[in-house]
């Protein structure tokens, strides 16, 4: 997940330069997003199914005439392997990406290709996603296509080697990845003894000893209707997606999963280097953050987080590292918040030759953060980015949709995160660094250093 990380903050960069605006016009965008709110009002409706209540979160919009559905199960991603499976999840949604044992890959990707219909299963750490979309007058035809797929896998030798020929190939690939190898240690380090330190994306000797049976297993297993949440939105009525559900609901069993976590980040400052053939040092680090994915002051975090490294230039992190002292490119963390649990996690390339400076001043960096908490002007500008950048998180369907989902699966009532916006307005210096300061764990930081032994 580290590269997704990446991603967004580099998204994060572009939006500071685009959002450093002044109060009134914040104002004004704001105030056009709150009624974008309330125009395009995402619903959730529990549908009865064998004495289990299936949330399905929706949002008509007849902005283009396409629609898309998403069903995620829940408890049934990387964390939810089985013990010694390690790659399981995502070898599975691989095989559901072969298509159906009657068409095989070829011929099921044909008809969904003639029809211009994604369909497709990816996993992430607590989830497994199938995801279909398709123009409003093809719909039909791929919820009949998604269907076949669940009602006849492709289960067949031919399919599982073609599986096991990418995951090879990309583990081939991780070997020389630095940024890969260092997130990975980290973990490792962080969560020892839990599935998050597992190789989870899977290994050499874990992909090519896993079979057809391990896979169906899985699948049959962790698809259930009973850890079911339907997202479905587009130009389609609330009947018609009900319609669609009911049709796809008695092709899924009754899951067996268990909750994964929350698990503590380890707070005994390790510094873990991995010597590999590198001109740089990748260096990964974590600490623990005692805080919950429930706490309503989420707003509070997410200004702690943008100050301390999520803010591209404009952060500490950046600010003293790259800006004040030239030491790497750049440097960035985030507050992860999780039901498999909460901790610091953060990233920077320095050279060979100034690793240990870097290490030590992310630790000056963070030990300071802590105990002085943030300045006006720091939180001013948070204040302006967190919310004069809003309505770019909400402007498509999709995330609309993925921001319904996120507060209902956290516990959260629809509107959370608009009604974050405004106590972020509102917020005081003060409470804010009352929050930080009560969260001293963060400077009780880990490393793992990607490096040559012989550093210049």
């Amino acid at each position: 997940m580290y590269f997704l990380t990446k991603a967004l903050q580099s998204n994060m960069r572009n939006y500071y330069s685009l959002f450093t605006i002044h109060y009134s016009l914040k104002k004004i965008i704001l105030t056009i997003f709150l009624l974008q709110g309330l125009l395009m009002a995402e619903t959730i409706k529990k549908i009865e199914y064998q004495h289990s209540e299936i949330p399905m979160i929706f949002e008509e919009s007849k902005v283009v005439p396409i629609v898309s559905l998403q069903l995620v199960f829940t408890n049934a991603g990387h964390l939810s392997n089985d013990v010694s499976k390690d790659g399981q999840a995502d070898m599975a949604a691989k095989l559901l990406n072969e298509g159906t044992k009657k068409d095989g890959a070829v011929g099921f990707a044909k008809k969904l290709d003639d029809h211009a219909i994604d369909l497709s299963a990816q996993v992430g750490r607590e989830s497994f996603v199938i995801e279909l979309s398709a123009l409003k007058e093809e719909f039909g035809y791929g919820v009949e296509r998604l269907a076949d797929l669940l009602k006849d896998p492709n289960y067949t030798e031919e399919a599982l080697s073609q599986v096991k020929r990418q995951k090879i190939g990309w583990l081939t690939q991780k070997k020389s990845d630095f940024d890969y190898i260092a997130a990975t240690a980290l973990r490792k380090e962080l969560f020892q003894g839990t599935p998050l330190a597992r190789p989870y994306d899977g290994t050499m000797q874990s992909v090519k000893a896993m079979g057809l049976d391990d896979l169906k297993s899985f699948i049959q297993s962790r698809l259930g209707y009973n850890n079911l949440i339907v997202v479905i939105g587009g130009d389609l009525s609330m009947a018609d997606a009900e319609h669609y559900i009911h049709t796809l609901l008695p092709l899924l069993p009754k899951s067996h999963t268990q909750t994964v976590g929350p698990f503590r980040a380890s707070d005994k400052q390790k510094v873990e280097e991995i010597a590999e053939d590198s001109q740089q040092a990748y260096i990964y680090f974590g600490a623990p953050f005692d805080y919950s994915y429930k706490a309503k002051d989420q707003y509070k975090a997410k200004i702690a987080e943008y100050v301390l490294g999520g803010a591209g230039f404009g952060s500490r992190l950046m600010e003293e590292l790259r800006v004040k002292r030239g030491l790497t490119y750049g440097a960035y963390s985030m507050l992860r918040r999780a039901k498999y649990g909460s901790y610091l996690s953060g990233y920077l390339q320095t050279k060979l030759s100034t690793q240990d400076e870097a290490v030590k001043l992310v630790r000056e960096v963070v030990s300071d953060f802590v105990k002085e908490g943030i300045t006006a002007k720091e939180l001013q500008a948070a204040k302006e980015f967190l919310v004069g950048s809003e309505p770019l998180r909400v402007e498509t369907l999709s995330q609309r949709l993925n921001r319904a989902y996120n507060e209902y699966y956290y516990g959260r009532p629809l509107g959370f995160s608009k009604a974050q916006l405004e106590k972020i307005e509102h917020v005081s210096l003060e409470e804010v660094n009352d929050f930080i300061e009560a969260h001293p764990e963060l400077s009780k930081l880990s490393f793992a250093i990607v490096t040559k032994k012989e550093k210049k």
